[in-house]
């Protein structure tokens, strides 16, 4: 089950039922299971709260991925900062709701066991992004 969430900002999300029949085909497509996930939409300066007390980085991210997953049951949190999500929007020229669906299922892509680590890791991750985004509408 996916459960949505906020701290610290007001953001109304949606688009709950699409985004969890979404990530059920995403999860299946990969071989796994949705466990329990949580979205939490937070603001920069709490994601980099987070970023700095459970990663000991100090810099701001869009996402942070925190993973409890046991076997092929996919369980974790996924911090979004929506601050970072409308800057990113911004920049790339895409719209808010498409860069969006890109940094939750890149969270769920960490979960399934992708990593960005490396250049090679970066184009898998970006191609798995890529498609799924191209799914759903689909499901």
């Amino acid at each position: 089950m996916v459960s949505y969430y906020t701290e610290d900002i007001s953001f109304n999300f949606k688009e709950r039922r699409l985004t969890n029949r979404w990530l059920k085909f995403v999860a299946e497509s990969e071989l796994k299971r949705l466990g329990d996930i949580s979205v939490i939409f937070c603001s920069d300066n709490y994601i980099l709260d987070v970023n700095i007390k459970y990663l000991q980085h100090d810099y701001f991210t869009d996402i942070i991925t925190f993973d409890y997953c046991e076997g092929n049951k996919l369980n974790g949190d996924l911090f979004i900062s929506i601050d970072s999500v409308r800057e990113n929007a911004s920049f790339y020229g895409t719209e808010f709701a498409d860069e969006l669906n890109r940094v939750i299922v890149h969270g769920v892509l960490h979960l399934i066991g992708y990593d960005d680590h490396t250049e090679e890791d970066i184009k898998v991750m970006r191609s798995k992004e890529n498609y799924y985004l191209s799914q759903r509408e689909k499901v």
